[in-house]
């Protein structure tokens, strides 16, 4: 149940009120100053500050030198290994300013243990599953701000704006909303999928006293305090505004006496010197008696004069106006002292907030860039990695994350990052060879060696760069699931560290960065040496090169060294802690491959780099013979072919890998292709059908077309011909309806010579294949016309003509009568033929198409004319016809004795209306 709450400052007397769901409560302030101990936030925030700069160093050396040396060491390790590079990017993917800033500066949070490295990926992976899942909605930071200004301002003392504190409770506001939607989406997934999310902001104060009372006090959107903040301050601004009324009432009313006296040009009321005046002209100043000239015009022409009724109630508006700025400085000062009493859960709510902002990012940028979540080496206990595990790293086709994103050609600062989309200005360049990473599990030196440009520097910074991402919790690209250990410390030496400030030398600079990594590497450090015991004689170089590395190999977890000394590459030999690894150089095309082989060790391969730059000939057949003269009884040499015929075998095994490979592919996606079909077979056949029906239906709608112009033509001709003429027309529109009937067949019956010359009698009723009407269908034979051995068949209720050749039979009635078997032997012609019966014994009459000849019309007759009329239709009509008496509808007296006639007519075998929706025709079948 809501309650009232009040704070109440004794020295000012003010007290705010506001609802709140707690018990009401009472603070009383000793002043409107902040508390002197606020005073003090900025050293606390520099000593916090160092605090958690110095806890970033993983392992603190004892001695301050070792110290600095370790911090300098790490700055120096992620500047070489572009780590800003991928903090920039991973700002592009950060939703609070706060987070964008954070990343900006390279402050993305690394794992100062295992355990809390382990727990960021954890977030990360969360923060991807929620990403990518289509149920849920990213979550929503909009309405969370950088408040760490304000609340140190408000912590140094200074008094907040009214924005100032509205954007603070706006910020605790919508953090607050950011954890009941974390929590409602814990709560919809009982696997416990983001509860690593839920777990950031689970033990935060979201002060919602404090929002509560900022609320109630303050109007965010007109950036004020409100009436209700205060009593005093309520009952202030309402006597203000009363005088306001009265004053404003008065100067109104004594303005429009002035200018109707043509004192002033129009009424006037404006204010001057803090007091409601009224204007006048300076010559009709007498109009104001006991009035004060608060100013006057430019020109001097008009006067400002307060009159002297409102005097008193200026100085009360005044009076007013000073109290309620009071009160309103009182209500802030309340509400900054509380801000600044809240600040280090401020802090802590918003670093969390950040925090959570950062896990999104980190989702975000993996899903972006198909990263893969890596994985940290099992030890026991007593700090070794496990024996059962053989390698210490295993990651398969890793990709530098920069050159990655150079390949998507994306650059820093675009609009379309995480969107899926690459920029226009920027073209897609050739994607980054990917990398096998396997070292044992008892390695802890590798030696890398191979030509220059061949990817040596490249491949132990991307090793460097993938161990800071996972301790930072974030995923890199790569294959399968990666593995590596949790190294406490990066440390580098890449890159000339030649200062003719400090009067260092190339391989000086070099010597003092190993010194220094000497001095603060712990049992669990990664070390990256470029070039070791470069930059003076090689000698010398191999032989303390090899000192430092025997040195190191007892006091570290790995390092990765690369060289073009071959005497590094022996040391495997003689010491089982040391392994070989050589970057691919091919020789036909004189370029690199970027790949690495691992166990091998490579050659510099300078003469024929020289060679494919076009160095002179002659340069390089002299240093080929000095070679030879270095070389002891040609051993590089018989390397050299080892090596060339071992890596020609290696190419023919990954060929036939690769046919192998290619033909499974080929499989595969045939396999894919054939289930796809079977599994649309059913709406395959089932979109056949309708194309098929669709078809039919346009044909027959073409048909009917046709039908009907031949039946307008026919009934034309026969109208104009003569009775010797009717014969010839009656064929016209017969070969008219075969050949039509034959145009629309969808397959043709095939006649052999042998069958054309056969001697088939027609019989009426043969079931019979007519040439010209389709294979697939059968036709009736209804009358004999011997005189041009011929016959007429009816197919449907289409009759046409065929000549006996043209026919075939397919199904001879054997109750045919005696009678026509008699006239068919005679082979007299028969102009009249029994109809044609089907198999259920019923009779097929003619085609059921209206014409002017088959039509009789009644309407408009009386009952006695039609009745008469449609007598002498039914026996003027042919046998076995139909006949069409259009009736009409009107008083149905016309309709009724039609259908009474019909009924009882001995002709009339049935009758049918003409359609469901013409009830005005009747189809007579007439015998």
């Amino acid at each position: 149940m809501a309650t009232v709450a009040t704070i109440t400052s004794r020295s000012s007397n003010l007290t705010l009120l506001f609802f709140t769901s707690t018990p009401p409560f009472r603070v009383a302030l000793p002043s409107r100053r902040l508390p002197r101990s606020h005073r003090h936030a900025p050293q606390l925030l520099r000593l916090r500050t160092a605090a958690s700069a110095s806890s970033r160093t993983l392992m603190p050396p004892v001695s301050p030198e070792a110290r600095e040396a370790a911090e300098e060491l790490r700055l120096e390790a992620e500047s070489a290994l572009e780590w800003g590079g991928v903090c920039a990017r991973l700002a592009d993917f950060a939703a609070t300013a706060a987070g964008r800033a954070a990343c900006g500066d390279g402050r993305v949070p690394v794992g100062r243990s295992r355990e809390e490295s382990e727990r960021l990926l954890e977030q990360t992976a969360a923060a991807a599953a929620l990403l990518s899942s289509s149920s849920s909605a990213p979550l929503d930071f909009g309405g969370v701000g950088d408040v760490s200004a304000v609340v140190a301002a408000a912590a140094r003392g200074r008094l907040l704006a009214v924005r100032e504190i509205c954007g603070v409770g706006r910020s605790l506001r919508a953090a607050r909303g950011v954890f009941d939607q974390v929590k409602g989406l814990t709560d919809e997934m009982p696997d416990e999928r983001y509860s690593p999310l839920l777990d950031i902001l689970q033990d935060c104060d979201f002060l919602t006293e404090l929002v509560q009372m900022i609320e109630f006090c303050l109007d965010s959107n007109l950036s004020m305090v409100l009436d209700r903040a205060s009593e005093k301050l309520g009952t202030i601004r309402k006597e203000r505004r009363s005088n306001i009324e009265i004053l404003e009432s008065l100067l109104r009313d004594a303005s429009m006496k002035i200018f109707q006296a043509g004192g002033v040009d129009s009424p006037l009321v404006t204010k001057r010197r803090s007091r409601m005046c009224v204007g006048v002209k300076a010559s009709h100043k007498h109009l104001l008696p006991g009035g004060i000239v608060l100013s006057s015009s430019g020109s001097g022409a008009t006067y400002f004069m307060e009159p002297r009724d409102a005097v008193k109630l200026n100085n009360m508006e005044v009076k007013l106006s000073s109290d309620e700025r009071t009160e309103e400085l009182a209500v802030l000062g309340l509400l900054t002292s509380r801000i600044a009493d809240s600040r280090m859960k401020i802090r802590h709510l918003m670093g969390k907030i950040m925090e959570l902002d950062l896990a999104c990012a980190r989702g975000s940028y993996a899903l972006w860039i198909n990263g893969v979540r890596p994985a940290f080496s099992d030890r026991d206990n007593s700090g070794q990695l496990d024996p059962s595990s053989d390698f210490s790293v295993f990651i398969d086709g890793i990709q530098h994350p920069l050159l990655l994103e150079q390949s998507f050609g994306i650059a820093k600062g675009s609009t379309e990052v995480g969107k899926g989309q690459l920029s226009e200005e920027h073209p897609v360049s050739s994607m980054p060879v990917p990398l096998d990473m396997h070292v044992k599990s008892d390695t802890r030196i590798v030696v890398i060696s191979g030509p220059n440009t061949g990817g040596k520097t490249a491949t132990m910074k991307t090793l460097g760069l993938a161990t800071l991402m996972s301790k930072a919790g974030m995923f890199f690209p790569a294959k399968g699931s990666p593995k590596l250990p949790w190294f406490d410390q990066v440390l580098a030496d890449i890159g000339d560290h030649q200062s003719l400030e400090n009067s260092l030398s190339t391989f000086s600079g070099n010597i003092s960065r190993l010194r220094k990594i000497v001095q603060v590497v712990s049992r669990d450090s990664l070390v990256l040496i470029d070039e070791i015991g470069s930059g003076t004689d090689p000698s010398e170089g191999v032989s303390l090169s090899t000192s430092i590395l025997k040195y190191l190999a007892g006091r570290l977890n790995l390092a990765i060294v690369t060289t073009h000394y071959a005497d590094l590459s022996r040391l495997k030999a003689v010491d089982g802690r040391f392994e070989n690894a050589a970057m691919e150089f091919c020789l036909e095309t004189l370029k690199p491959t970027y790949r690495i082989l691992w166990g091998s060790t490579g050659n510099s391969n300078a003469l024929s780099i020289a060679k494919s730059i076009g160095f002179d000939q002659k340069v390089l057949d002299r240093a080929q013979e000095w070679v030879e003269k270095l070389l002891p009884d040609k051993q590089k040499e018989r390397q050299g072919l080892l090596y060339g015929s071992l890596l020609d075998e290696r190419n023919l095994l990954e060929s036939q890998a690769n046919e192998v490979a290619s033909v499974l592919s080929e499989v595969e996606v045939l396999y894919n292709e054939i289930c796809l079909e079977a599994d649309d077979l059913d709406n395959r056949v089932a979109a056949l059908r309708a194309r098929e029906s669709q078809k039919v239906q346009h044909e027959l709608k073409l048909v009917k077309s046709q039908m009907d112009l031949i039946i307008r033509n026919f009934e034309v001709q026969l109208k104009n011909s003569k009775l010797e003429q009717y014969n010839s027309v009656m064929k016209k529109a017969e070969a008219s309806t075969a050949s039509l009937a034959a145009a629309h067949q969808p397959t043709e019956f095939a006649f052999s010579d042998d069958e054309n010359k056969s001697s088939y009698v027609p019989q009426i009723g043969d079931k019979v294949y007519v040439e010209g009407l389709g294979g697939g269908s059968l036709a009736t034979v209804v009358e004999i016309l011997s005189e041009d051995g011929s016959c007429m068949v009816q197919y449907g209720k289409i009759k046409v003509r065929a000549k006996n050749n043209k026919m075939k039979l397919a199904q001879r009635d054997t109750k045919e009568t005696s009678a026509s078997s008699s006239v068919q032997g005679k082979g007299r012609p028969v102009k009249r033929s029994s109809p044609e019966t089907k198999q259920d014994g019923s009779i097929s009459f003619g085609p059921v198409v209206q014409t002017s000849k088959n039509t009789v019309d009644l309407r408009g007759m009386r009952v006695s004319e039609a009745s008469h009329e449609l007598q002498m239709a039914i026996d003027g009509c042919r046998s076995y016809q139909v006949l069409f008496v259009v009736h009409g509808m009107g008083t149905g007296a016309v309709k009724e004795c039609a259908l009474d006639i019909l009924r009882s007519h001995p002709r009339v075998a049935k009758l049918e209306d003409e359609s469901p929706l013409n009830y005005g025709c009747t189809v007579a079948y007439i015998e």
